[in-house]
């Protein structure tokens, strides 16, 4: 019988510690991980009074931004917050779309990576969407707030204000699948939503400070 014990706890260590390898090392098995997780009710404790804020701020629904950030990023757990095609931070913007239209840059949004895209008056003049939540002089994709409070304000202006929000959504990622998907979050939230705390959960601000 002690045999048979040691034997069970013998696998069941090996086990556990090749899950956890398999976690630090293969990104497909972290997001999976993510996704289990928080499921469709789940939502980070933390970030609910940021989502409730800008959406206040905006005059849209929080649990819009919510499911916005669920899609995009599973709530800031993809790998280095950069897309394949370029977007960037929380909430997944195109430089040019961060900056402003008006700034040169490819036609999917892609901008010199020389350029400081946090430049306050370099959004103001090209009358982007960065926003500085913070106060602390420059909007940055990869801070929490600004990247929230931005995807709040151009949700509003392309049409979630008005309530149109499968409008908003659509301009937000011209996918009718990617509105669908985002909706079906949405709707979860309405029905009923669980703050929770992952055990994994990265600072907001990580990437940030980088």
């Amino acid at each position: 019988m002690r045999k048979l014990l040691l034997f069970f706890l013998f696998f069941g260590l090996l086990f556990i510690g090749a899950g956890q390898y398999l976690f630090a090392q293969s990104e497909q098995v972290r997001h999976f991980t993510y996704k289990a997780v928080y499921g469709q009710h789940n939502i980070p404790a933390a970030f609910i009074p940021i989502y409730q804020e800008a959406g206040e701020t905006y005059n849209i629904p929080w649990k819009l931004l919510a499911s916005v950030h669920r899609v995009e990023t599973i709530f800031s757990k993809m790998d280095q917050l950069e897309s394949p095609v370029g977007a960037v931070g929380h909430f997944q913007f195109m430089p040019r779309t961060w900056v402003g239209w008006t700034y040169p840059g490819t036609d999917v949004g892609g901008i010199d990576e020389d350029v400081d895209i946090t430049d306050l008056a370099l959004i103001a003049e090209h009358q982007g969407y960065g926003v500085d939540a913070t106060g602390n002089g420059k909007a940055d994709p990869f801070d929490l707030y600004d990247a929230t409070f931005s995807a709040a304000k151009y949700l509003a202006d392309h049409g979630a204000a008005d309530g149109d929000l499968e409008k908003a959504l659509f301009a937000y990622n011209k996918s009718e699948a990617y509105v669908l998907e985002v909706m079906s979050f949405y709707e979860s939230y309405q029905d009923h939503y669980n703050p929770i705390t992952f055990p994994f959960d990265q600072n907001p601000y990580e990437h940030a400070s980088e």
